[in-house]
């Protein structure tokens, strides 16, 4: 529901109906990427992510239903940030896989590693997100399958072909990623960035 604008007497510290609320709800997903990487699912509450936040319940269910939500919101927005900064990368003008590859897998390594609680997030999470995440490996299948289709004429020959080759690489890329953040990322980085690069460009090329 749309919130009346502000008019007189609406503006309390500064900040118009509006910007609080934007504030309340930026407050309330923060604290729910800190609990939610910290715990499982089941052991954070609406009155933790309240009480972390600095929030009244009240003011959590103006945003969200409930806790599930929530998560899905969580879920929807780390990913979004996450993919958005990946296309960013991809080079407008690559004369290779490994080309087109490395920049955006560099990418994608540095954020998790500099954003380890988003890389919780996204990486491992309850099971009851299973299905988000199926829908996020095809989102990322989609990106990744766009940017490397110049450079991939003759596997785009046959489409049903490539899209399944896609989506194994970005599900294998994932898995591997997921082992990586489980063991708190003690690996570096840049090997792992050659790993999965040349395990791409393997794939792709056979």
């Amino acid at each position: 529901m749309a919130e009346r604008p502000s008019g007189r007497g609406e503006t309390y510290g500064g900040q118009t109906r509006e910007q609080r609320a934007a504030d309340r709800r930026e407050r309330l997903v923060a604290a729910a990427v800190q609990l939610f990487a910290a715990r499982e699912y089941d052991d954070v509450t609406v009155a933790d992510v309240c009480s972390l936040a600095r929030v009244s319940k009240r003011y959590f269910y103006d945003h969200f239903a409930d806790r599930e939500a929530l998560v899905l919101v969580l879920h929807r927005e780390v990913n979004g940030w996450l993919l958005t900064q990946i296309a960013a990368s991809a080079p407008r003008r690559a004369d290779s896989l490994d080309g087109a590859l490395r920049p955006m897998l560099a990418t994608l390594v540095r954020l998790l590693a500099e954003h380890p609680q988003r890389a919780r997030i996204i990486y491992i999470n309850a099971p009851r997100m299973e299905l988000r995440r199926r829908g996020v490996l095809r989102e990322e299948a989609d990106l990744f399958g766009r940017l490397l289709a110049p450079l991939a004429p003759a596997l785009r020959a046959d489409v049903v072909r490539y899209k399944r080759t896609i989506l194994a690489l970005i599900a294998g890329i994932s898995e591997v990623l997921i082992d990586w953040v489980w063991h708190d990322m003690q690996d570096p980085a840049d090997p792992l960035v050659d790993h999965l690069t040349g395990l791409c460009v393997s794939i792709l090329r056979s």
